[in-house]
Formats: structure tokens, sequence, C-alpha cells
């Protein structure tokens, strides 16, 4: 068994061809068609179903795939181990980041890490923070960027704390508030909110402070992107609660101070065990101080 053949193997598994795996892996058709049956019958069974006009996974195939994926990342890994001890830092940096994140300027963060690392396979994922703290522990992501309720803290992984802002509330321009120089939670509380999914971090700290307030409040909107959000709040649909340094960004609404708004924290997070070169090096750039060896 190759480690070559275990990238075809992954290629045709998420492309759903072989056509487009040869294409992203740049082999011909037929060399990989060939090393994927010299690794079948090596195995003693089918990884794939081949019709006409599909390509899927056979249950065999299911079952291989996810040591597939292990047994190259670990590859990897250890080329990476021996260019770091050599003074080099290679291979892949997975990063997760929230879309509301603004205590780090993350291009800004990438540009300089590829500068000092041009050899790192930087991917970008965009997700919840309850999703992104998962796969750090998972080992899925090297490095994620979370927003949570100031009573959170992210479980199983190393953590920094980047930042504290209070929430802002923002309204469409013509809102009767668009013109006020402040509001508290029980003014907001007449009004129709936009916000994230219920039981997700993002709503946490909104959902915390009313209820600590002992009000309540009408979320008749509830979206997965703080963009969309504000595509709501824009034309009078409702009313938000944002971090300020991304409300500031967005065009058609006003934002204004809340007296008593709930507090939203800002970490950067990383894996406890097998923290990679790379993503020690990135951590290393945003400034953040990582012991050798994480704790459990």
């Amino acid at each position: 068994m190759e480690l070559q053949q275990l990238r075809y193997v992954i290629a045709v598994a998420e492309t759903n061809s072989f056509t487009r795996a040869a294409e992203r892996c740049l082999v011909v058709q037929s060399a990989l068609s060939h090393q994927i049956a010299r690794l079948e019958r090596e195995l003693g069974g089918r990884l794939f179903e081949r019709t006409t006009r599909r390509v899927r996974l056979t249950p065999a195939g299911e079952a291989f795939l996810p040591a597939a994926r292990q047994c190259l990342e670990a590859a990897e890994r250890a080329a990476a181990e021996v260019a770091a001890a050599l003074g080099e830092v290679r291979g892949r940096l997975a990063v997760g980041l929230i879309p509301t994140v603004t205590a780090v300027d993350i291009p800004g963060a990438l540009r300089d890490f590829r500068l000092r690392h041009p050899q790192v396979r930087v991917s970008l994922r965009v997700g919840a923070s309850d999703e992104l703290a998962e796969q750090v522990r998972e080992g899925t992501l090297d490095v994620a960027f979370l927003g949570l309720p100031a009573t959170a803290r992210p479980r199983g992984v190393g953590r920094h704390e980047l930042s504290r802002e209070r929430l802002v509330a923002v309204v469409a321009p013509d809102h009767p508030l668009a013109g006020a120089p402040s509001a508290d939670l029980r003014r907001l509380s007449r009004e129709v909110f936009a916000d994230f999914p219920a039981g997700t971090a993002g709503r946490a700290q909104t959902d915390q402070a009313f209820t600590a307030a002992g009000l309540t409040r009408d979320v008749a909107f509830e979206v997965t992107t703080a963009d969309y959000i504000a595509s709501l709040v824009g034309p009078g649909l409702a009313v938000a609660m944002l971090p300020p340094a991304y409300a500031e960004r967005l065009p058609g609404v006003v934002a204004l101070e809340v007296s008593d708004a709930p507090v939203r924290v800002q970490h950067v997070i990383w894996s406890r065990s097998g923290r990679t070169p790379a993503a020690t090096a990135f951590l290393t750039v945003l400034g953040v101080p990582v012991p050798e060896a994480d704790g459990r």
C-alpha cells in the first residue's frame, strides 16, 4: 500500500469521478485507475462501484476512507515534523473562523505567515463557534477563532483570550432608535429580532442577557450568517445585536450602544495534543504565548 494510492482513493471519493480525481492529482486517468485497481487487489475487495453514470464508495470503501485519511495526515505530519527539526515549517494549516471575528486581522496575519513560511498550504473554514471548537478537538482544524459569551470557556483545547466587547444594537436608518445615543434591553425587548439559531454560541450571549434581566424577546428570524442578519435589519424587518467592530462595516444600518449589553469574548484555540509545526508558527505570528507542551 502506497501513500499515492491513498491520495487517489480520497480524490475519487471526494469528486465522485475518476476523471476529476485524475485532474486534481495531476495524473492521467489510466494511471490513477490502475493504482486504485492494484490497491483493491491487495485489499481483496472493491472500494468503488463504477457505472457509466456515477462512481460511489462501496461499503468496504466507506470503511477504508477514514483510515486512509488518517494515514495520509499522519504521513504529512511526520514529514512536517522532520522539516521543522531542520528549521523549515511546511505541511498544512487548517484555520477555522467565525464570520464576525474582529480581534485579529485574519488576512493580514495570513499574509505575514505566508511571507515567513511559504511552503505551508493554508485552508480556511468559516462556521459557528461550537462547530469549530469540536473540529479542533477532533483534529480537523489546527487553529480556530471563536466568539463566546463571557461565561463560556472552550474545553479540551488550548486557548488564548483575544478581546472582550459589548454588543451593540443594529437598526434600520429610519427606525425610531436610529437617532438615539443608546438604548437598554428593556426598550429593545419590544422589537422583533433577527439572530443566530437558538442554542448556538452566537445566540447564547444575547439570550442570557435578556433572561438575566427578566425579559423576553421575539426572535422572528433565525439566520446562520451575520451578513444576512444585516440584510434583514436594513429594510426594517428586525433589529439585531452584533459586535461593534463588525457592525461598523455593515452598510445601510445604524449601530447604537446598549447600556446593559451582553459581553462577547473572542478566543483563539488550538489542539492540546498533536499541535503541528505550522500551527505553532501561526500562533507565534499572532503573538500568542504557547507553551512547549500543552497540558490536558
